[in-house]
Formats: structure tokens, sequence, C-alpha cells
């Protein structure tokens, strides 16, 4: 399964909205600096989708706010 996602880091709280279209907007904590933003998004959404962190990959956009998620369901 594939997942537009927006991430808005330095947030007050750490959030998952899902939009009309399907895609995502995350709220993290961390700021952008060396992966820690990359590295939340992943354990955020490996606990929404309830699959292990190893399952989520970030096919586009890693040092932007406009990500494309692949996560592997059927692990």
């Amino acid at each position: 399964m594939q997942k537009k996602v927006k991430v808005k880091p330095n947030s007050k709280q750490q959030k998952i909205a899902e939009q009309p279209d399907g895609s995502l907007t995350v709220y993290l904590k961390s700021p952008p600096v060396n992966g820690k933003a990359n590295e939340e998004l992943i354990q955020l959404l490996a606990e929404k989708f309830d699959v292990s962190k190893s399952c989520i990959r970030i096919k586009s956009g890693l040092f932007s706010r406009q990500k494309l998620i692949e996560i592997d369901t059927n692990a």
C-alpha cells in the first residue's frame, strides 16, 4: 500500500490526520535534523497501521515535507 504523506515537523503534539483524498498529514514533535523527523514518522505510521517499523519505507521525499510512503501490510 502506498500513501502520500505531508509532514509538519516541530509541532506541539504528535498526531495523524487523514485527508478526504486519502493522504495523511502527520504532525511530528521532532525537528527535521539528522533524520529525526523521518524516524518519528516511521514509528507513528507503524503504530497506526499495526506493522513493524521495517515494513515502512520512504519511497520518495526523504528530505521533503511531501513524502510517498510504502507500507508492507503482508508481513
